[in-house]
């Protein structure tokens, strides 16, 4: 019986999309790369928000070392280096798709597992998570789309460091450094996620698909183009759903926003 590398479920609508690999700690081979992506897409067309967790203690630990090996052994066709690696264009359907993504990390978040990570909007940890990029060591370099996502995130200096030295974060390192924005207690990740997302998912829904697709590329742009792609997008944006919106807001029928406890 072949097992399910990616577990796919609706919860109301949040879709939950799961590594399915605890024995090998996660590791993600081509093939669970691709079906994370399928589910991706999937969940775009099905619900409002997704959370990304794996099954078991860890999130994941990277590229499946011993598959690449494998497969690199007789060397790197000229056919093989002209394909897009799934963590560039495949990942997009997380980072710029049609709905936002939590991460829910636990354990090792490493490599190529990081690099998954980073393509999701929002991260939470939980206090057994530990982040690292040991690439350098195997003598490979990330090729997963993280020296623009996780460079990002952390700047050049701190991802660097990571790389060259071999340095791993702890949880609350991790948070101060900006690879998460949540930290909590361990066991808890995966719950906070799902917490975040159905926040998310009370948003208007193409307000959500303009900060998923519009708000990263206005850091690639010059100040007078941030402004008006800015301007644009705030035009896009508007619609009969946000006028409800804002008349619910005006006879003080609308949701009250609330500081996180708050009740």
């Amino acid at each position: 019986m072949t097992k399910t590398l990616v577990t796919y479920q609706l919860d109301g609508e949040i879709a939950l999309i799961g590594i399915n690999r605890p024995e090998k700690r996660n590791a993600l081979s081509a093939e669970t790369a691709n079906q994370i992506i399928l589910a991706a897409e999937r969940a775009g067309q099905e619900a409002k928000a997704g959370v990304i967790f794996g099954h078991g203690e860890h999130f994941s630990a990277g590229l499946d070392l011993v598959a690449i090996g494998a497969q690199r052994r007789n060397g790197i066709t000229d056919d093989q280096k002209r394909l897009r690696h799934e963590g560039h264009q495949g990942f997009d359907a997380i980072s710029r798709g049609a709905i936002p993504f939590v991460a829910a990390l636990q354990g090792a978040v490493i490599g190529y597992g990081l690099e998954l990570a980073a393509s999701a909007q929002i991260r939470v940890a939980d206090r057994t998570a530990y982040f690292a990029l040991p690439e350098a060591m195997r003598g490979i370099f990330v090729g997963g789309g993280g020296s623009v996502r996780i460079q990002r995130l952390l700047g050049y200096a701190r991802m660097a460091d990571m790389m060259l030295t071999r340095r791993v974060l702890l949880a609350d390192e991790a948070h101060v450094q900006n690879l998460c924005q949540y930290l909590v207690e361990p066991g808890e990740a995966l719950e906070k996620a799902k917490a975040l997302a159905r926040t998310i998912t009370e948003n208007v829904a193409l307000s959500n698909w303009t900060i998923c697709n519009i708000l990263p590329r206005m850091a690639d742009l010059s100040h007078d183009d941030g402004f008006m792609l800015e301007q644009m997008a705030a035009h896009y944006t508007f619609g009969a759903e946000s006028q409800a919106r804002l008349d619910q807001f005006a006879s003080k029928t609308a949701p009250r926003l609330r500081k996180e406890g708050e009740r």
